[in-house]
């Protein structure tokens, strides 16, 4: 069990190296590609990424505290004992925890509470592995509700830690122009190529492919879109940001979203200000012109 808090403790400590080699093999890869319509590394841009992912290392540590508390607690309430011990807990664990990531991943598109802190890490209009390191800086003090019922069904909490780990790790190298789709494994694998449709903001691709590494989830529960070669994705968000000031890309939303609150008029419009999807608005839906939904609201009236 020693073994198993030390991998807790340090496991993204440990992947920064990988993290620094395949960023400096896609940065000599994409300066060759931008003539192809790839746009590669912007060092402002990459400087607000890599600052988001030191900001949630620090935010985890300051966290880590009453989550591990909170951890032990539901723990010794579990349902039964699936030892980190045994292997074939570790098989259970890895598609409890990435069927759980599926669930926190489209709740935080789908309530702007949680999409408050989630846009950060799809402000960037490039995308490169710089990209996944720019990471929600209060994410620390909340996700890990989404995870407290694996620990009550019987997960030891840091064979949790380990496997939350391990995911984050895979969803690193994804995020990138780079790799060109990968044949069969993109039947039932999370790639850079579906990753890269989860990061558009055409209409298309809002609000799709939120898995962590198996895409079967999406697939099963009808938010899977495989990314089009005649639709070229446009990255970032519905309305750019168009600055690199770190605090604008941290707050933005939260300051919209408090605007809203404070101007809604009735209890009901301010709750939906607050727990609504993004697009949600008194006056209706607010999506792009190109979303689907708009093709759905023009057949139903012309029928």
């Amino acid at each position: 069990m020693e073994t198993l808090d030390w991998w807790a403790k340090y496991i993204f400590y440990i992947a920064m190296p990988y993290f620094l080699v395949l960023m400096a093999w896609e940065w000599f890869a994409l300066r060759r590609a931008k003539s192809k319509g790839k746009r590669g590394y912007e060092i402002k841009d990459s400087s607000v990424s890599i600052s988001l992912g030191l900001i949630k290392l620090g935010m985890r540590a300051l966290c880590a505290g009453y989550t591990g508390w909170l951890f032990a607690f539901v723990y010794e309430h579990r349902l039964f004992t699936l030892s980190p011990l045994v292997w074939w807990t570790w098989v259970l664990l890895f598609f409890a925890d990435d069927f759980t990531y599926y669930w926190y991943h489209r709740s935080a598109h789908r309530c702007r509470l949680f999409w408050m802190e989630h846009v950060n890490h799809h402000s960037s209009e490039h995308y490169n592995l710089s990209t996944a390191l720019r990471q929600s800086t209060l994410g620390p003090a909340y996700t890990f509700v989404f995870y407290l019922p694996l620990a009550f069904v019987g997960f030891h909490p840091l064979a949790i830690a380990v496997q939350f780990g391990i995911s984050l790790i895979y969803q690193y190298w994804i995020h990138t122009e780079a790799i060109d789709r990968l044949g069969f494994l993109e039947k039932f694998m999370n790639t850079p190529s579906h990753h890269r449709a989860h990061h558009g903001s055409n209409g298309i691709y809002i609000d799709k492919n939120y898995a962590g590494i198996l895409i079967i989830w999406d697939k099963l529960f009808g938010t899977f879109q495989e990314e089009r070669r005649d639709v070229p994705v446009k990255y970032g968000l519905v309305h750019d940001l168009k600055t690199f000031s770190l605090p604008t890309v941290i707050f933005h939303e939260t300051a919209f979203m408090l605007r809203q609150v404070w101007n809604a008029k009735g209890w009901r419009n301010k709750l939906g200000w607050i727990f609504g999807p993004p697009e949600w608005s008194p006056d209706g839906p607010q999506y792009p012109p190109d979303h689907p939904y708009w093709q759905t609201q023009a057949a139903t009236k012309a029928s």
